[in-house]
């Protein structure tokens, strides 16, 4: 039997898991279920619930719309995300 688990970084693992708990924060702070949001902002509802539980790779159009569905700056929702991440944070090693 062939296992179909796909293999993930852990470095990409733990920076989906930050981005997606920080959606799903920000989304339950607005007092919105995923449908609403996803009909509001023309944003798949299985694409929102996938990023929310770390196992999607968020596209940048989708990340932006969603920072500002928060009222936040696409700036202010990526330094939000740095400050979850351990200091010297890095996706490849140089």
């Amino acid at each position: 039997m062939k296992n179909d688990k796909k293999i993930i970084d852990p470095k990409k693992e733990l920076l989906l898991k930050v981005v997606g708990s920080i959606i799903k924060e920000k989304r339950l702070s607005k007092n919105k279920g995923i449908l609403l949001l996803s009909y509001e902002y023309d944003i798949a509802n299985s694409s929102i619930a996938l990023l929310e539980k770390g196992v999607r790779d968020v596209q940048f159009c989708t990340l932006w719309k969603l920072a500002n569905a928060f009222g936040m700056n696409f700036s202010e929702f990526i330094k939000e995300v740095e400050s979850r991440l351990p200091k010297d944070f890095k996706l490849i090693e140089d």
